[in-house]
């Protein structure tokens, strides 16, 4: 039971962090709508620091799972997969859900880069140039630079399909990737 609360804690958290900053949304709102004691919140997080942590960090799991599971859909055979990154994130930039990368704001949003939340997002940027020096090596790419001209183009895209609100960033990304490709 108490691990699901906890859980439950953390969805709440994650729908309003996401949709609204993790400066914007204060513990009490947070309590107040995941219909829990506060004294519970507090046995769960003994901050919102560590509840934000948390947040980045299960975000980052399920963000990952996402994005392996939506390319291997959309590509299943790996020359292609590179490219298919920037399918499933335009697929991602339809949702009007869509609000930028919860990893990026919250980095801006914190200012502090010693902070737990912000280098847990860092470590899922991390995670993602791995993911894709993965998908580009299985594809027969070995450029050492590639991976990171492709992370740059990812997240250009999604502070652009948010700042243009349109998902149209993903396929621009993807033409220049491709020609990326093209020249390796």
């Amino acid at each position: 039971m108490t691990s699901r609360l906890k859980q439950h804690v953390l969805d709440v958290a994650d729908h309003l962090f996401y949709a609204e900053g993790v400066r914007a949304v204060g513990i009490d709102r947070i309590i107040e709508e995941s219909g829990i004691a506060k004294a519970s919140f507090y046995r769960f997080f003994s901050s919102k620091d560590v509840l934000i942590a948390e947040w980045i960090v299960m975000r980052d799991q399920a963000w990952r799972a996402w994005l392996e599971e939506s390319v291997t859909m959309l590509s299943p055979q790996v020359q292609g997969r590179p490219l298919a990154v920037f399918d499933a994130l335009y697929a991602r930039f339809r949702k009007p859900s869509f609000r930028g990368c919860a990893f990026i704001n919250t980095i801006i949003e914190l200012s502090n880069l010693a902070h737990p939340a912000a280098q847990a997002a860092r470590h899922h940027k991390e995670q993602v140039l791995a993911m894709l020096e993965r998908y580009l090596k299985d594809a027969g790419y070995t450029a050492p630079s590639l991976a990171c001209d492709f992370m740059l183009l990812i997240d250009g895209a999604l502070v652009t399909a948010l700042r243009e609100h349109t998902p149209d960033a993903a396929l621009r990304a993807q033409r220049m990737a491709a020609m990326l490709l093209q020249s390796a």
